[in-house]
């Protein structure tokens, strides 16, 4: 998870731009670097995981043309041979591709490239400034344009921007930019033909053999490699792909309140059964309520669901680096998206569920993906997230959406059906989906919603909610949240969407709380 920032034009001063990018500091610990070009400066940020020499350190030139980039390119070795003739690697980088590949290929290199990534090129010939974002948007990216100059500006996070920009955007996933436009390269929701004649036990085969090449190419690291382990059925089936495909056992890390964790058990029933290195810890309601405001701070959201989902991920994020060595850390999101929720049982045809996933799948970059990558970036480290691969999101969005609704007495049936009690317990395999906000221990959002009752009495919470247009806080708890948001971040709440909430207009999922819990289809789920 490196950081960097660039400006176009030459109106802003370096000691500016150094003191703007400075705060994304924690985002690449291990170097600094600074480039002036002749229409702008460049700046980087890195956390060494691939080619850990110096000759590894962005920018990156190449004839006299400059790159930044926070990603990981898996199939940089395939692309050297198919698309650059054997070039011949000088850093150990899988970033040093870009340049060359955009030398020969120009836009349509984006759309070959099999990674998580967010960069920025300068081409001194044409004196262009291009960028782009992966499909999922894993590696974030923010724009804006300087109040001095009106030009382009952009950044790994928004708040690197926002004193020299008058308002800030999220850079759009699956797109690059160029020439003043954005062009979309690759729409992961998108869905041309549907698969057809197709039994669900081919169609299992097929999600377990590209979750595995997930798994697996995200394994090669120069850097130490950790795993979130939740114990649910997303993280434990990746820990498992990734424990059978390594010499030495994994390390994986939990955690829970310290009075009623739910997941921990199951956690610890995974590590046993899959060997891992296994660490867990506890959270105090003390630790949970002062944690808040720096959550959002690195969030840079409002959303209640991404917010109390962040808050133990970023205190467990917090306690591995203090703990451990590791710099990479995988995690389980953007499974639900595909699969479906426990909301999505409420969907009345397969036609409104293939929309909602379509939905998730593009919006993901507000919530889930976001939330993963400012906790662990927050603390120096990395995040892999196999289930954003490029050809499983395309494999599983192309299944007739019909088969993933909840026939079968249990969601997400096809993913839990594709592995055997061979890769976990059945007790792991088919458990029932709990939010990793509830199964932290249910009482951590009781304490902050207790907290957020006692912090606004009725008619201050009705005065300060009707200040607010786009996203009005419907409870005291969101109000909490904007007004710590407004704080850190005035007047930008347009960088997100909106509230993350079940879809109203369906039967049952008309609630005024994100979590599942409060919908009737619970049942036993995180117990």
């Amino acid at each position: 998870m490196c950081g960097f920032m660039s400006v176009c034009g030459n109106d802003l001063s370096f000691a500016t731009f150094c003191a703007s990018f400075v705060p994304l500091a924690y985002r690449g610990p291990d170097a600094t670097k600074y480039v002036t070009l002749e229409d702008g400066i460049i700046g980087f940020h890195r956390l060494a995981i691939m080619g850990l020499s110096e000759k590894g350190m962005q920018p990156m030139k190449y004839r006299e043309n400059y790159c930044i980039c926070n990603g990981e390119i898996y199939n940089y070795q395939s692309l050297v041979k198919q698309k650059l003739n054997n070039m011949k690697l000088n850093s150990g980088s899988d970033c040093e591709v870009l340049l060359p590949l955009y030398e020969q290929y120009h836009t349509k290199m984006f759309d070959m490239l099999d990674g998580e990534f967010a960069m920025v090129l300068y081409i001194k010939e044409s004196n262009e400034w291009i960028a782009a974002r992966d499909p999922m948007g894993i590696r974030p990216m923010f724009y804006g344009y300087q109040t001095s100059n009106g030009r382009i500006a952009f950044a790994s996070e928004a708040k690197a921007l926002q004193s020299f920009c008058n308002h800030v955007y999220p850079f759009p996933v699956g797109s690059y930019y160029k020439n003043g436009e954005f062009y979309c390269f690759h729409d992961c929701a998108k869905v041309s033909q549907f698969q057809v004649n197709h039994d669900v036990e081919s169609l299992c085969s097929g999600i377990r053999n590209r979750l595995e090449n997930a798994v697996i190419k995200r394994l090669h690291s120069d850097a130490p490699i950790g795993f979130l382990l939740s114990g649910g059925l997303d993280s434990s089936l990746v820990c498992s792909i990734a424990a059978r495909h390594t010499k030495q056992p994994i390390k994986t890390f939990a955690i829970g309140m310290d009075k009623d964790a739910i997941d921990l058990s199951y956690a610890r029933d995974v590590a046993s059964f899959i060997g891992s290195e296994h660490y867990e810890f506890l959270m105090t309601k003390d630790e949970v309520l002062n944690i808040i405001p720096e959550v959002v701070y690195h969030l840079e959201t409002f959303d209640i669901t991404t917010i109390r989902a962040a808050v133990g991920m970023y205190l467990l994020c917090k306690k591995i680096s203090e703990v451990s060595n590791v710099k990479v850390l995988f995690s389980g999101e953007i499974s639900d998206e595909l699969f479906g929720y426990k909301y999505t049982d409420f969907a009345p045809d397969k036609e409104a569920f293939q929309k909602e996933s379509e939905k998730r799948i593009r919006e993901l970059f507000q919530y889930d993906v976001l939330r993963a990558d400012r906790c662990i970036a927050a603390h120096s480290m990395e995040a892999r997230v196999p289930f954003s691969d490029k050809e499983l999101i395309a494999y599983v969005m192309s299944i007739d959406p019909e088969l993933k609704r909840n026939h079968y007495g249990i969601g997400k049936y096809l993913l839990r059906h594709a592995f055997t009690d061979e890769d976990l317990p059945q007790h792991i395999r088919l458990r029932e989906k709990a939010a990793f906000s509830d199964a932290v221990g249910h009482s951590m959002v009781d304490d902050i919603k207790a907290f957020a009752n006692q912090y606004y009495d009725d008619v201050t919470f009705k005065q300060k909610q009707a200040q607010y247009i786009h996203a009005r806080p419907f409870t005291k708890e969101a109000l909490y949240y904007r007004e710590l948001f407004e704080a850190f971040y005035p007047n930008q709440s347009h960088w997100i969407s909106g509230f993350w909430m079940p879809n109203a207009a369906w039967p049952n999922c008309n609630v005024n709380d994100p979590s599942a819990r409060v919908l009737k289809n619970y049942g036993n789920s995180g117990h």
